[in-house]
């Protein structure tokens, strides 16, 4: 997968310099930008920002117009003022549906927009006038089931990026206040089937995978705290044998990314590229986490009330994961990632095996061997691949190791010492490989005639 399908809009901007330059011809770049599934003409009219500035606008308008309301809310009379909000969202509603029907549906969605906030505004109102339940979450939630409709009729990313934000607010208020939010449940349904209809978004696949994760996870928190409290509760628990859950779940998304890749999809391929990339990332943020050896010695001190469920789930999302990869078996990027993610699972599962806190320190050290070991994988990945991204993310990893390291020293300064040695020799020993790589690379290119290849900066 290559990276650079995240930067496609970009590099169509930058193809139309290339035509402006006489280096290619327009044809050319319509072709490069056909092959990542961007349209080259429509990238030089719109972008992120000014889509972004239109949003934010609409946005300023309705605070600008609930904050009026409000300011002169007591002395108007009550029924007035209920009637006066659902006038104000209907017609800006049917003023949005006119607007659509006429084609111009950039407006529209505008308007709609505008128009779920003057929904979202009389619901926290009339609930304010009739004193109408105390419970937030619930009017939240509302305003995002109203939105819903709109979002998934109009297939608009802005109302439909809206929606998330609304119903993950609520997912979010919900369980701080202990309860179990069982009724997110059509959304993430609807954020799935969007995902798979409608263009494109980054924003709302990261959006949807937090979103839906987040309530996997509460699930989870549900089910253990139900049976202790019993059948009919719905109070919300947090437990240590998340952790498990989490990392099983990341190990399913990159699954699921490699599934994606082998798709003919263009936006397939985007979310594929973009899905494997976090993934990574992800594991290298946990690993530096528990590189430290407090994690480790309140994991051990946890009660690990309900492991066989989470062992269960972790080693399920293996085997789903193992499945959806089962194209790419032969690509050595997916077998590393399998690999590595067995050892994390077999790492998170020993505090519940080991019930001394004296090897918490021996755990940390695992779990830094862990890190360098990762580190020089992506060195050798992104030197034999010629990719800059995996090259430099490699080296960043050694390096915040050993800087945290640094500050937080292994056993005593002896034992810091012989692991910065360690760390130099991963280094010299990583870029005398790249010079190898190099000089075989020129060798080959000279016998054929061509020239000389390097890192590719994706």
């Amino acid at each position: 997968m290559r990276l650079i399908r995240l930067l496609k809009n970009d590099l169509a901007k930058e193809s139309a310099q290339w035509v402006e330059s006489g280096i290619i011809e327009q044809q050319q770049a319509e072709q490069i930008c056909q092959q990542y599934g961007v349209d080259y003409h429509q990238a030089q009219v719109h972008s992120f920002g000014y889509r972004m500035l239109v949003g934010l606008g609409f946005l300023f308008i309705g605070l600008s117009l609930i904050t009026l309301i409000g300011a002169n809310w007591d002395d108007i009379p009550r029924a007035v003022r209920m009637g006066s909000l659902i006038g104000l969202t209907l017609l800006t509603q049917l003023f949005g549906w006119h607007k659509w029907r006429q084609g111009l549906q950039s407006s529209a969605t505008g308007v709609f927009f505008l128009g779920n906030m003057f929904y979202g505004a009389s619901i926290i109102l009339i609930a304010q006038i009739y004193h109408l339940g105390e419970h937030m979450p619930d009017g939240i939630y509302w305003w995002a089931f109203g939105c819903l409709p709109l979002a998934m009729l109009t297939q608009s990313r802005i109302l439909m990026l809206q929606t998330l934000l609304l119903s993950t607010v609520y997912l979010l208020l919900e369980s701080s206040l202990g309860f179990y939010p069982l009724a997110f449940f059509p959304f993430a349904i609807s954020l799935l089937w969007f995902l798979y209809r409608s263009p494109s978004s980054l924003i709302i696949l990261f959006g949807s995978v937090f979103a839906i994760g987040y309530w996997v996870e509460s699930s989870f928190g549900w089910l253990w705290s139900l049976s202790q409290n019993g059948i009919g509760s719905f109070y919300l628990g947090w437990h240590v044998e998340h952790v498990l859950v989490t990392a099983g779940l990341f190990v399913f998304i990159y699954g699921l990314s490699q599934k994606l890749a082998t798709c003919q999809s263009v936006k397939a391929k985007d979310y594929a590229a973009a899905l494997a990339l976090w993934s990574l990332r992800f594991a290298i943020f946990s690993l530096l986490i528990l590189s430290f050896e407090d994690p480790w010695q309140d994991m051990i001190e946890a009660d690990w009330d309900n492991l066989a469920s989470a062992a269960i789930f972790y080693l399920l999302a293996i085997v789903i994961t193992l499945g959806l990869s089962w194209q790419n078996r032969k690509n050595r990027q997916t077998i590393t990632f399998l690999i590595l993610g067995l050892l994390v699972g077999i790492l998170l599962l020993a505090p519940a095996i080991i019930d001394v806190d004296y090897y918490a320190q021996h755990l940390q050290i695992i779990d830094n061997l862990l890190l360098v070991v990762v580190g020089c994988g992506l060195i050798i990945r992104g030197i034999q691949s010629g990719t800059s991204h995996y090259f430099y993310f490699g080296v960043t990893t050694i390096l915040i190791t050993a800087l945290l390291r640094y500050f937080d020293l292994i056993g005593d300064y002896i034992g810091g010492a012989v692991l910065f040695m360690v760390f130099a020799i991963i280094l010299l020993a990583a870029a005398k490989f790249w010079k190898y790589h190099a000089d075989k690379q020129l060798g080959n290119k000279t016998n054929h005639g061509g020239q000389a290849g390097g890192l590719n900066h994706e």
